[in-house]
């Protein structure tokens, strides 16, 4: 059974490409139709759960008058079909109910419903660009992917059930107290307006600060995370007391956000609870005139008293639902701030896979100044014939790595095109266009998963003979069966750590160089690729990196340049152009910017940064 319940909405169901809205009640409404029959079900029988509590109410009044009307002994004779009938509402239709209830909000529901929305808003974050993630905090993006699905779960469902609650129980309480006499329902009816018109008067001011909290929650959380994953660098700058107050400054802040919002819920639950002690006072006293009137019933008495406590209770309730509710919804308005962002780079409509077959790559006229006017590459042309080889040196900033993160279409050109066999990169898939590329950067980091998985992130279908053949080659299969992580796993199955800070800089730079082996892109780029290796492990690998060159067209970036000197070809760049370009001999001998910056590197000074 329950089983069955939780199969009602997949988690994850293909999920809708376009970018989620940016209006609270359309992004509400893009995750709740997925699952709409659901909620249609769960109002349904909110709706019976509402009667049948309402209906206790009504029994507990009509017993009270059977007893005070029949003889003691006449009372089953009389009414026994009657009271049988209250029983079986009690002891199955109200289990029934509430049960069904129950499986619908929890087996179905609460996990795959917040699941859902954390899956589909979670795909889309990955593709984002790359621009996106280094402009923001990974924590606070994690916060909010994390908290959006269960506020907009949670806001969703106390909606529908204060909803019945409200309607039902305010309907059938002011019908029932006007059957007995219709000045019983004025209290009530007074009560229900001054109700309203205190929700509408704090309800949207808990909305506000609510989502103000929010926002400084995520804040607060960013910061938090931002200190744990550069631990490294907090513990050898030695600024811990700096870094206390970088977090403390954002957890003040959060802490008033929450105290503007606590105080607002506290005036809130005081104006409420002053209404309903005059709800109570103001029905059981007026019930206790009618009667000494004698207008109504004992069982009147009761229903009347009985339900108005109800009422109070319930009101409660529904105050601090309704609090809640816009407090979930001020949370997902955060999220969305973050979630509902347009992609920046994206697939054409009519994208195709890129088909390779020689590995020519051409920069033609190609602008690029990371969305400002001027500045780092323009007018930029460049030929890399199939197979060859070429380094690209330079000082810092020339756009050496920016022409790679283009080329890998991290980013979309302002001007111009590259083409791959003749292909432009805009109009193929990302995907295919990626997996057609090996890259072994600068700052290597790895997945916090074991060593399997990070060379197999390589190709996922590769065999164990392949793996270990590509870990080998690249000289880490001397320390990977050494590995032990804290949990005892060993080897290729110990994890290595966030972004593999277990492994030294030249263990995770094989790692990577194997893993890279493994891919066998036809096209290699190496952007500093043995920068930290000491010179005796870059010599020990420099066979298994050339092994890895072997029929690629290679594109390679070094500030040792006796790394590349041996390219077939090397392009000198400056501010973004190309000012130079040929053999290493060649270049020595015209005498420019690469001779000179030979000649500083060859007598101990490096004036280079990729």
């Amino acid at each position: 059974m329950f089983s069955w319940f939780e199969s009602l909405i997949d988690p994850f169901r293909p999920a809708p490409e376009a970018m989620p809205p940016r209006s609270v009640a359309r992004f509400y409404w893009h995750f709740i139709r997925q699952a709409w029959p659901i909620f249609v079900m769960l109002t349904v029988v909110g709706f019976f759960v509402a009667i049948v509590e309402v209906v206790m109410f009504d029994y507990l009044g009509k017993v009270v008058d059977l007893v005070n009307t029949t003889p003691a002994a006449q009372l089953f004779v009389q009414h026994g079909d009657e009271l049988l009938w209250m029983a079986a509402v009690m002891l199955i239709v109200r289990p029934l109910c509430l049960g069904l209830h129950d499986l619908l909000l929890n087996q179905t529901v609460h996990p795959s419903m917040t699941n859902l929305v954390r899956w589909q808003t979670h795909r889309y974050m990955l593709r984002q660009s790359l621009s996106f993630f280094q402009n923001d905090f990974a924590g606070r993006v994690a916060n909010r992917i994390m908290q959006t699905g269960p506020s907009l779960r949670e806001s969703t469902t106390q909606t529908f059930d204060a909803l019945w609650y409200v309607i039902v129980y305010s309907a059938s309480a002011i019908y029932l107290f006007a059957q007995a006499d219709v000045w019983l329902a004025a209290p009530l009816a007074v009560w229900i307006a001054v109700y309203i018109g205190l929700l509408f008067y704090f309800v949207p001011r808990v909305k506000l600060r609510s989502w103000r909290a929010s926002d400084a929650r995520s804040k607060l959380m960013g910061r938090i995370v931002d200190g744990y994953t550069n631990i490294a660098t907090l513990k050898l700058f030695a600024h811990s007391r700096r870094e206390e107050e970088y977090v403390a400054e954002a957890m003040i802040e959060q802490t008033q956000r929450s105290r503007d919002m606590t105080r607002m819920t506290t005036m809130m639950g005081i104006s409420i609870t002053t209404l309903n002690g005059l709800l109570i006072v103001g029905t059981c006293g007026l019930a206790l005139w009618l009667w000494h009137q004698g207008s109504i019933s004992v069982g009147a008495i009761a229903l009347a008293t009985g339900l108005v406590i109800r009422i109070h209770n319930m009101s409660g309730w529904i105050m601090w639902t309704v609090n809640g509710i816009f407090e979930d919804i001020g949370t997902v308005q955060d999220g969305i701030e973050t979630i509902s962002r347009p992609l920046t780079v994206v697939d054409r409509e009519q994208a195709k896979p890129l088909q390779v077959d020689e590995g020519r790559v051409r920069f033609e006229n190609v602008h690029f100044h990371y969305g400002q006017d001027s500045g780092l590459i323009a007018d930029l042309d460049l030929e890399v014939k199939p197979g060859e080889k070429i380094g690209l040196v330079g000082p810092s900033g020339a756009g050496k790595s920016t022409l790679m993160n283009i080329l890998l279409r991290l980013y979309d050109l302002e001007g111009g095109r590259i083409l791959i066999d003749g292909q432009d990169i805009a109009g193929v898939t990302q995907e295919s266009l990626r997996s057609q590329i090996g890259v072994v950067t600068q700052d290597t980091s790895l997945l916090h998963r074991s060593i399997r998985d990070n060379l197999l992130y390589g190709r996922p279908d590769a065999s164990d003979e392949a793996m270990f053949e590509a870990a080998r080659k690249a000289r880490a299969a001397e320390f990977i069966p050494r590995l032990v992580d804290g949990e005892g796993r060993i080897g290729y199955e110990a994890l290595v750590g966030e972004r593999g800070v277990k492994l030294s800089g030249g263990q995770r730079q094989r790692v990577a160089i194997a893993r890279v082996l493994l891919k066998n892109a036809p096209i290699l780029i190496l952007d500093e690729a043995t920068s930290a290796l000491d010179s005796e492990a870059e010599a020990a690998i420099q066979e298994s990196l050339e092994t890895l060159m072997e029929g690629k067209t290679v594109i390679a970036i070094a500030h040792r340049l006796s790394t590349i000197a041996r390219m077939d070809r090397l392009v000198v760049m400056d501010k973004g152009h190309i000012i130079e370009t040929g053999t290493h001999e060649e270049l020595i001998a015209r005498e420019g910017l690469y001779a000179r910056l030979w000649k500083r590197q060859t007598g101990g000074f490096v004036a280079m940064d990729a």
